[in-house]
């Protein structure tokens, strides 16, 4: 089976460096996104804090790679060329549109962190934690028209520990993306993996989040506070405040009976 990969995040790195070195199937041809990247939800540049280089596979095992800088319709020719069977999508940030998701014959999957259809879109995991959640998940899916709207193939959930902070759950998402990897790129190839429909009724949204939208509102109970701040520390840019005009980043938090 020939993979075309687009990633641009360390969980797309490790994910495209398995299916490589374990031989799960031929990636044949890897577009990525710069560090720094134009979005519509922004304004501004966007910085990549979860940047992994792709080009490493290129210098390693002679795949071709390109870096995505305009829309992902200008790159149609370039990776229908490439024959792929399937096109894999994991660390990402541009939709997907349909003309390409057809080029391959076995489809177009992707992951997100969450059990869908609870939590599409934006920044899933930064969200559940500040929603107080205790349960999270990865999901191994297909790529339709609707954001995170398509047929599952796999599903893990994550605890979320009281104690954990947004890079302790990236670690245990990176692991149960590996894991999914291993498991269900073999059955993709042989045609067993399964397609189970997301239920619509349960679905739940979210908007992306920028760095400004860290700011903490003391007005919050402490609880939420304290989840409000472990959600957004590193890698993210943090929760922060002003203290006499001066703005303080918090990384780190405890809840304390006085």
């Amino acid at each position: 089976m020939k993979i075309v990969f687009l990633g641009a995040t360390e969980l797309g790195y490790k994910c495209c460096r398995l299916i490589i070195e374990s031989k799960l199937a031929e990636v044949c041809g890897i577009f990525t996104i710069p560090k720094e990247f134009n979005i519509s939800y922004s304004n501004q540049p966007v910085n990549n804090v979860n940047f992994a280089d792709f080009r490493d596979f290129e210098k390693e095992f002679g795949i071709p790679v390109k870096n995505v800088t305009g829309k992902m319709i200008e790159y149609e020719r370039e990776i229908s060329d490439l024959k792929p069977d399937l096109i894999l999508v994991i660390g990402w940030y541009y939709m997907i549109p349909k003309q390409i998701r057809e080029l391959a014959p076995l489809g177009c999957a992707g992951m997100h962190a969450s059990l869908l259809p609870k939590y599409r879109g934006g920044a899933p995991l930064v969200w559940a934690i500040i929603n107080g959640e205790t349960m999270t998940g990865l999901s191994f899916f297909y790529l339709e028209e609707g954001t995170d709207t398509g047929d599952i193939i796999a599903q893990e959930e994550i605890e979320i520990k009281n104690e954990d902070h947004i890079d302790h759950i990236l670690l245990k998402v990176n692991d149960a993306a590996l894991r999914m990897i291993k498991t269900y790129i073999p059955m993709l190839a042989n045609g067993s993996a399964p397609r189970i429909r997301q239920n619509e009724e349960e679905a739940t949204y979210f908007s992306q989040r920028k760095p400004e939208d860290g700011e903490i509102n003391w007005n919050r109970s402490p609880e939420e506070i304290y989840n409000f701040i472990r959600a957004q520390s590193k890698p993210y840019p943090g929760a922060y405040t002003f203290i006499n005009g001066k703005k303080i980043t918090i990384w780190n938090a405890d809840i304390t009976e006085l």
